[in-house]
């Protein structure tokens, strides 16, 4: 079985290397339209897309499955994803100070030569200490918020901030590994979607 993972973030790299998967990485340029409203449908919708659009481009997908995978940080209700300059990182930094907010990952497995999909997500809560604006400031100038879903990196200099999760602590980072394991295991052993083109984990509201 060939794996591909659909993403160039290193996190995502680290954490399958991690648990023992052998992959490959080849990302896409594919334009991402987010149609869904509800945060783990637009996980879901876009790591959907992402995982499409690597097996559209494989030259050789007998036996091969692409995983992707998208986050999100959900405050207050308003959904952040990478901040678009300093000015923005700041913004959802001071919007998450001292508050609680959760992380979604929507995750797709793109198989069957492209026939089958199937999607599922992962929400973890964290809680977030107050941050003064020059403590704000400071962060922001070490460049680590910019390519992160929320403007922060769990796993890095922002863990100072981290009071305390209520769930997986890797999905956080970027991706549920321990679940990725688990699902991909049982689509390699069978294949429990049965004939169907793709299947969608409903979200709990």
């Amino acid at each position: 079985m060939r794996v591909i993972l659909a993403s160039a973030s290193p996190r995502r790299r680290e954490l399958l290397t991690q648990i023992g998967i052998a992959f490959e990485v080849q990302v896409s340029d594919v334009e991402e339209r987010i149609t869904a409203t509800v945060p783990c449908e637009v996980v879901q919708e876009l790591s959907r897309q992402k995982a499409g659009a690597v097996m559209d481009m494989c030259m050789e997908r007998f036996g091969t499955v692409v995983i992707g995978a998208d986050t999100i940080v959900v405050c207050g209700g308003e959904i952040l994803g990478k901040p678009r300059d300093e000015e923005d990182a700041a913004r959802m930094l001071r919007l998450l100070s001292g508050r609680s907010h959760e992380v979604y990952t929507g995750v797709t497995f793109v198989y069957d030569e492209g026939r089958k999909n199937f999607s599922f997500y992962e929400c973890t809560k964290v809680h977030f200490a107050p941050m003064t604006e020059a403590e704000i400031a400071d962060y922001v100038a070490t460049g680590d918020p910019m390519d992160k879903a929320g403007a922060y990196g769990i796993q890095g200099f922002c863990a100072r901030y981290i009071t305390g999760i209520e769930g997986d602590y890797n999905n956080v980072v970027g991706l549920p590994a321990g679940r990725v394991y688990q699902e991909l295991k049982r689509l390699l052993q069978t294949d429990v979607r049965g004939a169907g083109e793709s299947d969608e984990e409903s979200c709990d509201l």
